[in-house]
């Protein structure tokens, strides 16, 4: 995700424009790279993309269409689109009218718990999939297996001519795969689409299909994490112990710091890179010390593969994976079509999406449902492909390795953008309406855990086992043959963690604004574009991936400050949190977690020039969290223009003494900067401070720590330790900014691309392993010298009210004394 770069607006929660300007300083390809890219990805790209184009060109899975999320009609696309080119938009009034009648219908169960016993049956009488064809429906079911026919004899329309000359010979087998995958999904009897419908609706296989779930609206940590926490600090303490050699005895638990360790988003460099790191920090006895893990796209599917049966929870044996793995491009037909074709592959792949078009009609699918399938097909399915195991394919299953506390709860991110528009569109002026949509747009954070699934914003979530299912009211509501959808399975929400381009148009723009702005002519038209800057951040071309809104309905519950749109959409948009912050950063953050250290390994592709870091700042101003260390991050590379006329006003002087005295400061600011605009190392501490301020300025941003002592401070905060994942002269050949093979869009590494980043990363964290220990020492003396000076002043409190009570010894002062001086 790293690779786009996000508009300021798109940063969580400040609405209004950013200060900073951002530029895209990428590099090209020469001619020569080119065409080996084109002959390398173009073969698999071109001919998955045909087929996706095929096969939903008519049915209700859309991609590829601009989405104007939560706006009224005229859509912001229509009027940035010239009149000559017809561009085709979805009514979805339609999907969301069906299902507003489907929930408000008498026949319909209004709350959870009324209804008779579950039948447990497959199909309930009188259920609409039985009725769809008496009516001339076709539903999202039929749509999908229609296209399936429709593609096999299309593939094999080819002459023959012809497809001896431009066609590869893998293409030629392609309709024997795709008439299997039709056949299976054809839900006859003994189909694998009945198979996997049968096993949706059988208790015994899923039993949450029988739980009742309501939505848990508190601002407090689930249940769960909580009794995770605990038995996690039993696991934490004897680690500390041991990274620090200090006997297990002497370690009081109050005094062992909250450790979290964060992955950055970066498609398959930041999986490897992560996973590289994570090695590391392993190896040195650093990772068994951490509590929580978070992480964004790439850093996502690390965790997920992490908590699975493939790698058995070890670093090392994930990246055996991953080079056993990831030599094949996720997008090439054999291989996937093979998975997808074969058992027993086949059925754990594609069971999410049979169970949500069956037990979903109205249902939508796009390219990241796809994008998710490839992805699990590639990474959730281990080298023999036999031993693929079920338990991987529902995150929920990853609480046998949380549970008693021996890993860190992992942490997976998505973002919902929401654009209230809506809100405003009955204001008397349409125009002052949009221009107050555009300020106010915003990134929505949603987190999931094997716990719980959760949004921080409007303090509300649902147990991750019931990600899925339509809720109303906050309650679950059961489906006609009263019960409800298996859990959402993890391919599809792999392609939701990490659906970069699912970004809007002025993403994309950013992307190639370095090349339209260098060709002749273009000028003009990189203006024009510009100035609908505005326009172009509201509109998503690709459509990001939904799943049923556990908010719908909720008004009376959920904070004034939620926004209308939640309230009344069917559906939650969600997709790659890297739109808003390429750190994982703001989960962390969340009361009750009390993150004390956080390691951030940031292998994003443009570390310097979008400085995540720095974009927290705004969220921990805006959240009030104290201790978070403002300023923290990369220093800017230069001034912006409207910095420099900022900084030109602030410089105006009535009298001779002002004009001093700003001398005076100017110069005082130019030593700061100067000091701060040193390039950061391999490894880098900041430190935040819990100190009351009493006036309303902005706290002066941290420094970088340079001695232990800077860390010992009470006041002192949160402590952050930040690995960049870039070049080391220590590694030759190896570049992140340079290297090909690096770009977020590569989907294909070789053994020994996966050993060069691994070596990049071990390296660099080696370079800042002794400084990492000796802060986390810091941090732990610090937190045991608090301790003890509280337990003192406790103590000396104690003893004045004895005092004060008269009592002293244990007795009061003259009990049980008898007679005077002289006896």
């Amino acid at each position: 995700m790293a690779a786009l770069r996000r508009p300021c607006v798109g940063q969580i929660g400040l609405r209004g424009s950013c200060r900073r300007s951002i530029s895209n300083q990428g590099r090209y390809p020469p001619r020569s790279r080119a065409i080996t890219w084109a002959f390398r990805y173009g073969p698999p790209s071109f001919v998955a993309v045909a087929t996706l184009s095929a096969l939903y060109s008519s049915s209700p899975c859309t991609f590829l269409r601009p989405t104007l999320l939560d706006a009224p009609t005229p859509s912001t696309w229509s009027r940035l689109t010239p009149s000559s080119v017809q561009i085709q938009t979805r009514d979805a009034s339609t999907s969301t009218k069906v299902a507003e009648d489907k929930s408000s219908s008498p026949e319909s169960p209004t709350q959870s718990g009324q209804q008779d016993p579950p039948p447990q049956s497959r199909v309930a009488p009188g259920h609409k999939l039985e009725q769809a064809e008496q009516e001339g429906e076709q539903s999202t079911w039929q749509a999908i297996t229609t296209r399936w026919s429709i593609m096999s004899k299309s593939v094999s329309s080819f002459p023959d001519t012809v497809a001896d000359i431009v066609v590869p010979n893998w293409v030629k087998v392609m309709p024997g795969f795709i008439t299997k995958i039709q056949n299976e999904l054809s839900m006859s009897p003994g189909s694998l689409a009945e198979e996997i419908w049968h096993e949706a609706n059988d208790p015994e296989i899923n039993p949450e299909i029988i739980w009742d779930a309501s939505v848990r609206v508190s601002s407090e940590l689930c249940e769960d994490e909580k009794r995770f926490l605990a038995k996690r600090a039993l696991h934490t303490r004897r680690a500390l112990a041991k990274y620090l050699d200090i006997p297990e005895d002497k370690i009081h638990p109050d005094d062992v710091p909250v450790i979290a360790m964060c992955g950055s988003g970066g498609g398959l460099r930041a999986l490897v890179a992560g996973t590289s790191s994570y090695l590391s920090a392993h190896e040195h006895g650093l990772f068994d010390c951490v509590t929580y893990t978070a992480g964004v796209s790439g850093s996502c599917w690390l965790q997920t593969l992490y908590y699975s049966s493939i790698t058995d929870q070890s670093h090392g044996r994930l990246i055996r994976h991953l080079k056993n793995r990831l030599g094949v491009h996720i997008a090439f037909p054999p291989d996937a079509l093979s998975l997808l074709a074969s058992a027993p592959t086949n059925k754990y792949l594609l069971s999410g999406i049979v169970e949500k078009a069956k037990g979903i009609p109205e249902a939508e699918f796009g390219i990241v449902d796809i994008y998710g399938l490839l992805l699990a097909a590639r990474l959730l399915v281990p080298k023999g492909e036999l031993s693929v195991d079920e338990q991987d394919f529902k995150i929920t299953n990853q609480r046998k390795y949380t549970d008693d506390g021996s890993h860190p709860l992992p942490i997976y991110t998505a973002v919902r953008h929401e654009i209230p528009l809506a809100e405003q569109s009955d204001m008397q002026d349409p125009v002052a309406a949009e221009v107050k949509a555009k300020k106010e747009a915003w990134f929505q954070w949603f987190e999931f855990t094997p716990y719980e699934f959760w949004c921080e914003e409007i303090q509300a979530g649902i147990p991750a086992w019931a990600v899925g299912r339509k809720f109303d009211n906050g309650r679950t509501i059961w489906r006609d043959n009263g019960l409800s959808l298996p859990e959402l399975r993890t391919p599809l929400l792999m392609g939701i963690w990490g659906s970069a381009f699912c970004a809007t148009l002025s993403h994309y723009y950013k992307e190639i604004r370095p090349v339209v702005r260098n060709l002749a002519g273009f000028g003009g038209l990189d203006a024009m574009i510009s100035e609908k800057d505005e326009d172009l951040v509201k509109v998503h071309p690709i459509d990001p991936a939904t799943i049923p809104n556990f908010a719908l309905g909720m008004r009376d519950y959920l904070p004034q400050t939620c926004p209308e749109s939640l309230l009344k959409a069917q559906t939650l948009q969600l997709m790659d949190a890297g739109m808003s912050n390429n750190l994982p950063i703001y989960p962390l953050l969340r009361p009750g977690r009390n993150v004390d250290v956080l390691i951030a390994f940031d292998a994003s592709a443009d570390v310097k020039t979008d400085n995540w870091l720095k974009v927290a700042d705004g969220y921990a101003r805006q959240r009030g969290i104290k201790g978070w260390p403002v300023g923290a991050g990369w220093p800017p590379l230069d001034e912006t223009a409207d910095e420099l006329q900022q900084d030109l006003q602030k410089a105006q002087a009535d009298t001779e003494e002002q004009a001093k005295a700003k001398m005076e400061e100017a110069k005082k600011q130019d030593t700061t900067r100067k000091a701060r605009s040193k390039e950061l190392g391999y490894c880098n501490i900041w430190v935040g401070s819990t100190e009351e301020r009493t006036s309303d300025s902005e706290p002066p941003e941290s420094k970088l720590v340079e001695e232990d002592w800077e860390l010992m401070g009470p006041d002192a905060g949160i402590t952050v330790i930040y690995f960049p994942f870039v070049a080391n002269p220590k590694v030759d050949g190896v570049d992140p900014k340079t290297s090909d093979f690096m770009s977020t869009w590569n989907f294909v590494y070789t053994p020994d691309q996966i050993e060069s980043v691994v070596d990049l990363a071990r390296t660099n964290f080696g370079e800042g392993a002794d400084k990492t220990k000796r802060t986390i020492r810091a941090v732990y003396e610090r937190k045991k010298k608090l301790r003890e000076e509280g337990e003192e002043q406790e103590r000396e409190r104690k003893r004045r009210w004895k005092l004060r009570m008269g009592r002293a010894g244990g007795r009061r002062v003259g009990e049980n004394d008898h007679g005077d001086h002289f006896s």
